[in-house]
């Protein structure tokens, strides 16, 4: 199962015009049926739903742990959301379990104002609209690195090089901050750099190619990457290490996109002006930046009535359009019509426009396999309780038993 690459650089050529404006535009249709809904919890799904909240009768359930409530709240007959918020790694079980309908016939009647880099086709279907991009990159405190004259790093070596000499100079608690927390996060860690040395997850005929060159390296660099950082990095999380660098407490991390406007949030950051951003460095020379692209967007339920949905996606084009980029602009790299790029969003430029860009996140079962057995096993090694070998001898082990009992292997 395949879902079309949304290049970043697409995001950035939208025309742009609209006179930005302190709150949402009224709803243009009065919502007389409840319509719920669950994402995650960042700036971007803030602004959509609050955008959707103004048309009334409207439940949004915003929760970083989302990934794995939606499956089985989708499942539910009726469906326990109408509406759900997903990316291209967390919309697969939901494609698996058919809990999930085709958008086109909604789009036609509804969805006129959509650009065709929103519509995530799938077997020719249009499962998904997708309101924004996404990527990790690095995000650094320019005061630190001018004051001590430290270039921006822009390979992962120079990032370790850095770190060490921040350390020495004791000027931030800790000068590395990472999403290494158990499960899903360090996964996804892994999965960077694993992309970075040039790894491949799988072989063709679906069995596991982690425990390899690739896999080593990945571990030895996210090791070494522990040295700088707080030693609670298992509870890390993105909230986690947004929350640090808005106290001063870390220097650099390599963090989403989506995060970067709440650094200069004056309500809750204490480094307003203080954060730049620059590509997801490079974890050998000649590769991509270890990093991969990702959209959100919106999906809509299938256990429930055609009228319900229609209804829905009708409450969900509403905070998916420009009234949304106006109101909230910085809150991500939208694929809106009316956003336009400021400096916080340089870091994702200049990552997904890198020569050899990173590549999408793979929406595939092996993946979402793959994922996990990694979330599960890889926590052994970083608490020195196995070697890298067996960590991912582990997790090929893991991979297979799940892949067998998908039917992707005998």
């Amino acid at each position: 199962m395949y879902v079309k690459q949304i290049a970043l650089a697409g995001a950035i050529s939208l025309a742009a015009g609209a006179a930005y404006a302190d709150g949402h535009a009224t709803c243009s249709f009065e919502n007389e049926s409840e319509v719920t809904m669950l994402s995650a919890a960042f700036e971007a799904w803030v602004a959509v739903t609050d955008a959707m909240a103004t048309c009334g009768n409207f439940s949004p359930e915003l929760d970083q742990e989302f990934r794995t409530k939606q499956p089985e709240g989708f499942a539910a007959n009726p469906s326990l959301y109408q509406l759900g918020g997903v990316s291209n790694g967390t919309i697969t079980p939901l494609l698996n379990a058919g809990t999930i309908r085709p958008l086109d016939d909604l789009i036609a009647e509804y969805g006129q104002d959509l650009t065709p880099n929103q519509l995530i086709q799938i077997d020719g279907q249009t499962m998904a609209v997708a309101m924004m991009v996404n990527t990790q990159h690095l995000m650094y405190r320019s005061d630190i690195l001018e004051e001590l004259g430290l270039d921006v790093p822009s390979t992962w070596e120079e990032v370790l090089t850095v770190a060490a000499a921040i350390d020495e100079a004791d000027v931030v608690d800790y000068p590395l901050g990472a999403t290494f927390a158990s499960g899903w996060n360090l996964a996804q860690d892994f999965n960077n750099m694993f992309l970075g040395f040039g790894g491949t997850f799988v072989n063709d005929d679906n069995t596991p190619n982690v425990n390899s060159e690739a896999g080593l390296a990945a571990l030895d660099v996210m090791m070494r990457m522990t040295e700088y950082m707080d030693p609670e990095f298992l509870a890390s999380d993105s909230t986690y290490v947004q929350q640090q660098f808005q106290q001063g407490r870390i220097a650099m991390a390599n963090l989403w996109a989506s995060r970067a406007a709440a650094m200069n949030d004056e309500a809750e950051s204490e480094v307003v002006g203080l954060v730049g951003t620059a590509s997801a460095p490079l974890a050998m020379e000649g590769g991509a930046p270890a990093t991969t692209l990702w959209w959100d967007g919106i999906v809509v339920a299938s256990n429930i009535s055609d009228e319900e949905a229609a209804n829905a996606f009708r409450l969900a084009m509403e905070g998916v359009n420009s009234s949304t980029v106006e109101a909230a602009p910085d809150a991500a790299i939208w694929l809106i019509e009316g956003y336009e790029p400021n400096e916080m969003s340089a870091g994702a430029i200049a990552t997904a426009t890198a020569s050899p860009a990173p590549t999408a996140y793979p929406s595939t079962t092996q993946m979402g396999l793959m994922h996990t057995a990694l979330g599960n096993e890889l926590p052994a090694f970083f608490t020195g309780d196995v070697s890298a070998e067996a960590a991912l001898a582990a997790v090929e082990a893991s991979y297979t038993v799940a892949a067998q009992e998908a039917g992707l292997l005998e």
